[in-house]
């Protein structure tokens, strides 16, 4: 998943945002944000951070182009 974040009030998109990876590793999600071509080109930085989901177990499946959702 990706996209832009919003300022602190929510009311303006930055020029900053957010991609999750799901990887192996941290050097797998590393490898995955270098070939990003945002991040190859420049136009782009990127830092990596570990999230650890702690509650339950879900699957979701969202296509954004076709709008729809399977849950």
């Amino acid at each position: 998943m990706a996209g832009p974040l919003s300022d602190l009030s929510g009311e303006q998109m930055e020029g900053v945002g957010m991609i999750i990876y799901r990887a192996e590793s941290l050097e797998a999600a590393k490898a995955l944000a270098e070939a990003d071509p945002m991040h190859m080109s420049g136009t782009r930085e990127f830092t990596i951070r570990r999230w650890l989901v702690n509650e339950g177990s879900f699957q979701i499946d969202f296509k954004l182009s076709a709008q729809s959702v399977r849950i």
